[in-house]
């Protein structure tokens, strides 16, 4: 009977030999043919220079999938109201399991969105009031700040036995919005100036607000709405005709024979301006809502968003809004305090939401934070929270670069989430480049060689200390540390800064230095982005590249956003005598078929769409006609083909020779972008290269002080030194430069540092040290300054 049993245990269960991840024939994006088992329940980082292919192959093959076919698990029905997946470029992927997304995707476009409502922290809060709360004011929503509160009464008709009758009802709605900024927290006034040029008519083009100039239908319906005379200046207006022209009520009526809606210019720029979020308006409407609209904390609710009635209710001496404004450190604190059982269960999983941002290293926020404002690193690690009391195990995560904008001291907090999700039976997969994460991978998976073209194979997989000795790039750089250099530069002058008391700024005072590479640092949350975003002054020649994420659809490329398509299809219609308008996909020059896209898109509902190759253009874009015009020898299909580096040639001498396209390709250079086609669609860019495009376009503004926002971010070790050799460039041409930084390679090599703490929130907002980073690493004194010390071996 033993032997039998111990035959049976020897042999392990079918079910328990799935144990890998395998991917056979990858070809997403730049991915050659990539094949690869990632072993399962354990930490894989993908590491490789930026634009080697690592997410092509986490996120765009193995995450991608996965999400498809548990879509394909819904009815179709509800597919129909899902994104449409389409199946990645991939011949086997088996051993899949689900997979949960944790990219760097900002959060809340919406004004409305905050902390509190992106993960729920809100919802349980609503709820505490509702059944706690003195007085008692109503549900949980008379506690949201998202619901207005309405009433109605009237007659309605109910049949019973056969007979109608009339009856009267009336209903009422509780909300907690308040009423006068209707949720925002702040309350917009227009100038007036801005909308319109009082001494002229609506014909004479009296309308200044873009997009209702030039006869479209947007001038048309003032012109042609017969409540006052087209021919006459605004500034002779009746009371009535100013009323109708600025706040008529939404009005139906007929313009050269179309059913349109009128309604008075001003509620009308609310709705289609004022009402989105700002970064996500284009640059010229961004600038009219700047210029015309001046924003100002709502005097009614105090910038609390919530009605009167919602802010009197109250638990202990605190309402709501005072528990939304509590740094949420405190406000765990709060709630443990909290001792109810008859919302036990409630109290338990508030907590719970509460103590996950704090161990996370995010308890410096509060609940009443936009969505908006935060950085993507901070973004990533909130959209965490609600994965990190999960009981689901044997699922995927998959992270992108969790450790963006940590402090190395928040760093060894992150490499413990990572493991404890691990450590449940989960497979999780990371996309770093920090040694510090990838040094506690239990296996490494290393893409390249190179980046674009150059990319998309496997160089290594295996342990790290394989990895070390492994010869790739990432081996090679692996162990690298930046030294302390000898000799700083001296300061040229000084950009000051008096009483800076931006979010948790303590009244802070200090002198950056001019002429020299300064660095600020500190942990996340000390106050780094408020002391530089917030009180250096724009303009006045500063120029700053912050992490707003760039905007572009599958038809922009690196050539279209820097400008310098412009030159190109100027070189290319002087040479042969035609418009620039040709060489434009997006213009004249498009192949008819595709519309200039290369690709037609076939809708398919509910299932993913199919993209395939124009026959007309073979993919080039552009009208057969277009592609006999040569310049170099070369068409224009041919030229938006070409990386950074064969274009900047290109256009460096010869026939070809054109300085304008040729600067601004030295600047793509300059970031490390050589490898890019400039016609790549930029939503094959990966984060990293697009922070650095954008910096290639900013280094063409005129100003004296950049300031950047961690550069580093989304890069390889190895390109880090690159951009050192840049910012040196920069100063060295006479230009003063200020980094928002963690990466101890950049602190090793700056001219002076300004490090923020000691903590974060209000344990944060001073400045805690001020000098060269010889003299923070002498002294010890402050968190950066330990982990300065041991980075550079001191």
């Amino acid at each position: 009977m033993a032997t039998e049993t111990e035959k049976t245990t020897s042999t392990p269960h079918v079910a328990d030999s799935h144990g890998l991840i395998r991917v056979h024939g990858a070809r997403e994006n730049n991915l050659k043919d990539v094949s690869i088992e990632i072993p399962k329940r354990r930490l894989t980082v993908f590491t490789g220079v930026s634009g080697s292919g690592k997410s092509s192959l986490v996120f765009d093959t193995i995450a991608a999938e996965s999400q498809r076919l548990i879509n394909e698990t819904y009815p179709a029905f509800v597919q129909g109201f899902m994104p449409n997946l389409a199946r990645p470029e991939v011949d086997v992927l088996e051993g899949l399991t689900t997979a949960i997304i944790v990219d760097q995707q900002r959060m809340g476009g919406d004004p409305r969105s905050t902390v509190g409502t992106a993960t729920d922290a809100n919802a349980l809060l609503r709820i505490l009031f509702s059944r706690l709360g003195k007085p008692h004011i109503g549900s949980p929503k008379a506690f949201s700040f998202n619901i207005a509160s309405i009433s109605g009464a009237g007659a309605v008709t109910v049949e019973r036995a056969g007979r109608k009758v009339k009856e009267r009802r009336s209903f009422s709605i509780t909300g907690g919005m308040c009423p006068r900024c209707e949720g925002r927290g702040a309350v917009t006034d227009l100038d007036l100036a801005q909308l319109y040029d009082e001494t002229l008519s609506l014909n004479e083009g009296a309308i200044t607000v873009p997009g209702y100039k030039g006869g479209g239908w947007n001038s048309r319906l003032y012109i042609e709405s017969g409540f006052f005379d087209p021919d006459k200046p605004i500034s002779t207006f009746t009371k009535r005709e100013l009323q109708d022209f600025l706040h008529r009520e939404p009005t139906r009526m007929k313009i050269a024979g179309i059913n349109m809606t009128y309604e008075g210019l001003i509620p009308r720029i609310q709705k289609s301006m004022l009402s989105k979020d700002k970064e996500s308006m284009q640059p010229h409407i961004r600038e009219f809502v700047e210029r015309a609209v001046t924003f100002a904390t709502c005097p009614d609710c105090d910038g609390t968003r919530l009605s009167e009635g919602a802010r009197s209710s109250k638990i202990d001496g605190i309402s709501i809004a005072d528990a939304c404004a509590m740094q949420i450190s405190d406000l765990a604190e709060w709630v443990r305090g909290l001792d109810e059982p008859s919302v036990a269960p409630l109290l338990a999983s508030l907590r719970h939401t509460l103590e996950s941002f704090v161990e996370i290293g995010l308890g410096y926020l509060s609940l009443d934070r936009p969505a908006g404002t935060l950085s993507g690193g901070e973004a990533q690690r909130t959209k965490m929270i609600r994965h990190l009391g999960s009981s689901l195990t044997d699922v995927t995560y998959v992270f992108d670069e969790p450790t963006t904008g940590l402090h190395p001291h928040d760093i060894q907090r992150m490499n413990g989430l990572l493991l404890r999700l691990r450590d449940k039976g989960n497979t999780v997969l990371v996309v770093e480049h920090k040694p510090e994460v990838i040094a506690i991978a239990d296996h490494v998976v290393d893409l390249g060689p190179g980046a674009g073209a150059g990319g998309g194979t496997i160089c290594f997989e295996g342990t790290v200390e394989a990895l070390r000795t492994g010869g790739t790039i990432t081996g090679r750089h692996f162990d690298d540390r930046a030294a302390l250099k000898d000799t700083v530069r001296k300061p040229t002058g000084t950009l000051e800064i008096r009483g800076a008391s931006t979010h948790n700024l303590q009244g802070v005072d200090v002198d950056i230095p001019l002429g020299v590479l300064a660095v600020v640092t500190g942990v996340a949350g000390s106050g780094k982005s408020s002391l530089v975003h917030g009180s250096i002054p724009a303009g006045a020649g500063v120029i700053s590249v912050d992490q707003g994420a760039i905007r572009g659809s599958r038809r922009s490329n690196p050539a279209t956003y820097t400008g310098l398509l412009d030159p190109i299809r100027k070189a290319f219609a002087k040479e042969n005598g035609v418009k620039p308008a040709l060489f434009s996909s997006n213009s004249e020059g498009a192949c008819p078929t595709c519309n200039g896209a290369g690709v037609i898109y076939t809708d398919l509902a509910m299932m993913a769409g199919v993209a395939t190759t124009c026959e007309d253009c073979d993919g080039k874009r552009f009208e057969a006609s277009v592609l006999d015009y040569r310049l170099g020898g070369r068409d224009i299909s041919e030229v938006l083909a070409m990386p950074v580096t064969e274009a900047e040639e290109f256009f460096a001498a010869g026939e070809a020779h054109t300085p304008a396209a040729h600067r601004i390709l030295q600047r793509l250079t300059d970031v490390g972008l050589g490898y890019l086609t400039i016609g790549q669609p930029l939503t094959t860019l990966s984060g990293g290269e697009r922070q650095r495009l954008k910096l290639a376009t900013h280094m063409a503004d005129k100003g004296g002080v950049y300031v950047l926002d961690e550069p580093t971010a989304g890069l390889h070790l190895a390109d880090v030194e690159q951009l050192l050799g840049l910012l040196d460039r920069l100063v060295d041409s006479g230009k003063s430069v200020i980094v928002v930084e963690h990466h101890q390679a950049v602190m090793a090599h700056a001219d002076w540092i300004i490090d923020l703490g000691p903590g974060a929130g209000h344990d944060g907002g001073r400045i805690v040290f001020e000098g060269t980073p010889a003299d923070l690493v002498t002294a010890r004194s402050t968190l950066t300054a330990q982990h300065l010390a041991g980075y550079v071996g001191a």
